[in-house]
């Protein structure tokens, strides 16, 4: 299935104004108005400079990047040693799939409870020569209750005030099933409070049409309703006991300065297919890193206050990311990371971006098939006995594991940037220049969480000629 993909984009930012503090849960200290008088004639003073905000924690030990990473080089494995990835502009989101499987996971038992807690098992840390020895410390002192660390990376984003002004989001997650057996109300209520997963009974009747429509249907609403959701490629039957994991997950960010461009004056992007699509440029500073060694830019770009950021890892060529997807291990992505967050990362940089919507709809049961996960599946295998106390819980059995998703990457900033002061940026920057395949993250500042992982192969507009 080729996923679609649609012109916009998204958004970033590191600094903020005080005024706006509260976006990260930081109350503002009251100004002494008596401890100063101002003449009247005199301009208001401008707000002081914020405090830079908080680092967060390595991506080891969260199980939202282990799952993520998983399914992603999954997802990504060509067919054969001669072919290429077998998806096109992937994107899903790690937190919500790993909460998905954890309530999931909260109601099965045997062999089915010990596979699905495997796949969210985090690297134990290593001193491997990618990875620092502050990465290690980090990570050790940051491990702790895989459950408790994804329920609580959604109480953060779910609280945060930040959805509207650092980015747009929208998100759902659902446990679907079939009337017999019936799901117990005990457990319904756990996984919607400590998950955010709602269950959601199925239409009567098998019919493969009325089943996709329901879940079509849902997935739209679930990512605010946009129009064009890509519809599912699977074949899957609502048999009794059939049990369907769904989560959708819409984001844009907002980011500090607005990015330019000139939609009139399209630019060549080197995808699977040469096309001609609009660039957004802007000069700033940001936090950026040359991995000379393998070949690999990495930036991160800060959304408004601070309270996300997209990194994106960019290929030194122009070349397909069947490398750069081999590559990837958690403890070089916490490596790259630990680069970002050093001293000297902190650089000017001109960033040109495509502008685009990476959309895409994933079944994953033969990429959590492939990772171990094999008795869920089948009724005489699967142990779903904390679902239900139906006579009939036996019968319970996993039939898909769905998901939607949309990153868009365009250039407007939140609202406020126009009272940012101009940043100092060097005559000669880095250049970060994606007009070709890209990998992007995005990463949940206060959490830890990895919200989005994606991956842009091919940008839609004119084509120009085949391939790389």
């Amino acid at each position: 299935m080729l996923p679609t993909l649609s012109i916009s984009l998204l958004v970033i930012l590191i600094s903020v104004p005080a005024a706006l503090l509260s976006l990260q849960g930081v109350a503002n200290d009251a100004v002494d108005a008596s401890s100063q008088e101002t003449p009247a004639a005199a301009a208001p003073a401008s707000p002081p400079p914020p405090p830079p905000p908080r680092r967060p924690p390595s991506p080891l030990g969260d199980p939202s990047w282990a799952v993520g990473l998983r399914v992603y080089r999954a997802l990504r494995a060509p067919a054969s040693p001669s072919s290429s990835s077998s998806h096109i502009n992937t994107v899903f989101s790690p937190l919500l799939l790993a909460c998905s499987l954890g309530a999931l996971g909260r109601g099965s038992g045997g062999n089915t409870s010990s596979q699905l807690r495997d796949l969210l098992k985090t690297p134990a840390p290593s001193s491997s020569p990618s990875s620092s020895s502050s990465v290690v410390e980090k990570a050790a002192a940051g491990a702790g209750d895989w459950e408790e660390a994804l329920s609580g990376a959604l109480r953060t984003l779910w609280r945060e005030e930040a959805n509207g002004s650092s980015f747009h989001l929208h998100s759902a997650s659902a446990l679907f099933s079939k009337d017999a057996p019936s799901v117990d109300q005990a457990f319904a209520e756990d996984i919607k409070a400590m998950f955010g997963v709602q269950h959601q009974p199925l239409w009567k009747g098998d019919s493969q049409a009325d089943l996709l429509k329901q879940l079509h249907a849902w997935a739209q609403a679930g990512l605010g309703g946009p129009d064009g959701v890509p519809p599912l490629g699977a074949q899957i039957q609502a048999k009794a006991g059939a049990l369907i994991l769904a989560s959708a997950l819409r984001f844009k960010g907002l980011w500090e300065r607005e990015f330019s461009v000139d939609h009139g004056d399209k630019r060549t992007f080197l995808g699977k297919k040469y096309t001609k699509v609009p660039i957004m440029h802007r000069a700033g500073v940001y936090r950026h890193y040359e991995d000379v060694q393998n070949m690999v830019q990495v930036v991160e770009l800060g959304l408004w206050a601070g309270r996300a950021s997209l990194v994106l890892l960019l290929p030194f060529h122009v070349e397909a990311l069947s490398r750069l997807d081999r590559l990837l291990s958690p403890e070089l992505l916490a490596a790259w990371l630990d680069r970002l967050d050093g001293s000297n990362a902190t650089t000017s940089a001109s960033v040109s971006l495509p502008v685009a919507n990476i959309t895409c709809t994933l079944s994953l049961k033969e990429a959590l098939s492939a990772l171990g996960l094999s008795d869920a599946w089948d009724r005489k295998t699967a142990d779903f006995s904390g679902v239900s106390s139906s006579k009939r819980a036996n019968e319970l059995h996993l039939e898909a594991v769905l998901h939607w998703a949309s990153l868009e990457l365009a250039p407007d900033a939140a609202t406020g940037a126009d009272g940012l002061e101009d940043e100092s940026v060097d005559k000669r920057p880095k250049m970060f220049y994606a007009d070709h395949p890209f990998i992007a993250l995005v990463r949940d500042n206060a959490s830890g969480a990895l919200l989005l992982m994606g991956a842009l192969d091919h940008a839609e507009g004119e084509a120009l000629h085949d391939e790389l």
